[in-house]
């Protein structure tokens, strides 16, 4: 039987979602906790494979498990089994045919930019030296990524992803005291974009350069720009991933909220 899941976890101290060779991997984690309560193997896939430094408030995965522990026992054995920095926060019991990653047809990103060096909140948002950055200017420009579009000049060069479209159907930015807080949605997003998109709009608004200049820097389908830098990891956070009604619609389910109103 096949389970999806859904997770928060607080990406400081991970080399990122995907397991390596080296370094402690969110999915390393995932499937030595469910090797430790179930006594089997299996790989976790995921929604999406954040990097170093990334959060997520919900990341969704997906493993094969055909023992007799229930919903509920599989999400106690979690909450006893995962560290402090990782949360599995609903289960479902899914088709066997379906995947967290190719049945997401939405993912949803926040990316918190601090105004200055914050050095108690300094893994949580990403920070640009030496930018004079005004909201306006960022949202002008912004508005013009919406849409489908090739976002190669956005994305990490990788030569086994073969199709650079994606459509961002929202992208907004918001500003308080301390921050600025972009949100982007959108069908998919290529390595890096969205760090890459942030760190664009911050040099459009320091260089006051015409909104225009996206445009350009789409068609030229170059990601080796000097406007195209990466904002830095800690400010990203996965906040949601989307999925067609029928894959979790009657199925059934278990909630961490639910579960701790019961006794142990």
């Amino acid at each position: 039987m096949r389970y999806l899941i859904k997770m928060a976890y607080d990406g400081s101290e991970f080399i990122g979602w995907q397991k390596q060779k080296q370094g402690r991997s969110i999915q390393c984690v995932m499937e030595k906790a469910l090797e430790q309560f179930s006594g089997v193997s299996v790989p976790v896939i995921a929604a999406g494979r954040t990097d170093a430094g990334v959060h997520a408030l919900a990341q969704y995965a997906h493993f094969d498990y055909e023992g007799r522990m229930t919903m509920e026992q599989m999400l106690r054995a979690f909450r006893r089994w995962l560290p402090d920095d990782i949360k599995v926060l609903q289960i479902w019991q899914i088709g066997n045919d379906l995947s967290a990653r190719y049945q997401a047809f939405e993912r949803h990103y926040k990316y918190l930019l601090s105004k200055d060096r914050d050095p108690f909140n300094r893994l949580y948002s990403g920070f640009i030296p030496h930018l004079r950055i005004s909201l306006k200017p960022m949202q002008d420009a912004a508005q013009l990524l919406l849409g489908q579009h090739d976002f190669s000049s956005f994305g990490r060069l990788n030569p086994e992803v073969p199709n650079h479209i994606c459509e961002i159907k929202e992208i907004s930015i918001v500003e308080d005291e301390d921050y600025f807080t972009f949100y982007i949605r959108a069908d998919r997003f290529l390595h890096n974009m969205v760090r890459r998109i942030v760190g664009t709009l911050a040099n459009i608004s320091h260089f006051a350069l015409s909104p225009d200049t996206i445009p350009k820097l789409l068609a030229d389908k170059c990601p080796r720009q000097n406007l195209v830098t990466t904002a830095p990891a800690e400010g990203l956070y996965l906040i949601d991933v989307k999925y067609p009604s029928e894959l979790l619609d009657g199925r059934g389910t278990c909630r961490f909220d639910d579960l701790i109103k019961r006794k142990p």
